[in-house]
């Protein structure tokens, strides 16, 4: 396949459901230059390899021994052109060669306001119950770019939101959703088309 001159192709990683893949799928679906071109997921079951199906895109699930250097990770990402990753509720560590081999071109989503409520195992609603029993006041969402620690990349954009007296994790969850289903695709369309 020949990519157009101005074509960013972008490959959604996922663990789960993908609300935030399928978001991303609706919002660029019709765009001029930017193309989800490719889902990614580590887990058999997730949901979000069905979404995918269902909206006709490439997918792959890819575990283990495939994100050994040069492996069947990097093929997959070579075979179908990917210029850009976006993490989407995914749950394992990047290796240190993909990070290089899309230096500032790797960004994730975090359901908190880093650099609090960040690092390993610190994701859905462990973050959530973690926020609520601190008693801080507000969350929200950290857009940031991806290094070889989790949440630790340069952040990127950051909207927050009141956490009430009355939340529960999954109260707390809805708010952040919203502001993840708002944001996510603005903020990586703004990131993309400022370097095309």
């Amino acid at each position: 396949m020949i990519k157009k001159k101005s074509e960013v192709r972008i490959a959604i990683f996922a663990s789960g459901s993908g609300t935030n893949a399928q978001n991303m799928i609706e919002y660029f679906r019709e765009h001029p230059i930017v193309e989800i071109s490719l889902i990614v997921s580590n887990k058999p079951d997730a949901y979000v390899l069905k979404r995918a199906e269902k909206e006709n895109l490439p997918h792959v699930l890819l575990s283990g021994k495939d994100w050994e250097e040069n492996g069947l990770a990097a093929r997959v990402l070579k075979d179908h052109q990917i210029d850009s990753i976006v993490l989407a509720g995914y749950l394992r560590l990047l290796p240190s060669w993909l990070i290089k081999k899309y230096p500032g071109k790797i960004i994730n989503i975090h359901p908190a306001l880093l650099p609090k409520y960040g690092g390993k195992g610190m994701y859905g609603e462990h973050v959530h119950r973690a926020v609520i029993s601190s008693g801080d006041k507000h969350s929200g969402i950290t857009i940031h770019h991806v290094n070889e620690e989790y949440d630790k990349g340069d952040i990127i954009f950051q909207a927050q939101c009141p956490v009430l007296p009355s939340d529960t994790p999954e109260s707390l969850a809805a708010r952040i959703h919203e502001l993840e289903y708002e944001h996510y695709p603005k903020v990586l369309e703004k990131l993309i088309m400022s370097n095309v």
